[in-house]
């Protein structure tokens, strides 16, 4: 196909296309569906609590931790900052059992 041929489509998210008759008919149906009725079986697995972000600095204190090694390459793999969401894990950990002794 030569570059003559290429449609190129820009889509403005502050202002998006007006949904069709049909769609608004989709989309009401979906709404309406009980959630029973809907099949996650094609989902990824996510925990109960979210710690992707920290709930927020609480005065850390640098330490010396022995971790497995295959946990410390899965959290730096998952970037910079991997050690704050190392500390979001554990503080979901803590929180999550703490609720649950009270």
């Amino acid at each position: 196909m030569s570059e003559g041929n290429t449609v190129k489509l820009m889509l403005d998210p502050k202002n998006p296309p007006p949904l069709t008759a049909e769609q608004q008919a989709r989309l009401a149906a979906l709404a309406a569906l009980p959630d029973e009725c809907i099949d996650t079986s094609d989902a990824p697995p996510r925990p109960n609590t979210v710690w992707h972000r920290a709930a927020g600095r609480h005065g850390t204190q640098p330490i010396t931790l022995h971790l497995d090694a295959d946990v410390l390459e899965f959290f730096k793999n998952t970037g910079q900052r991997y050690q704050s969401r190392i500390n979001a894990v554990l503080r979901s950990y803590v929180e999550t059992h703490k609720a649950g002794a009270a």
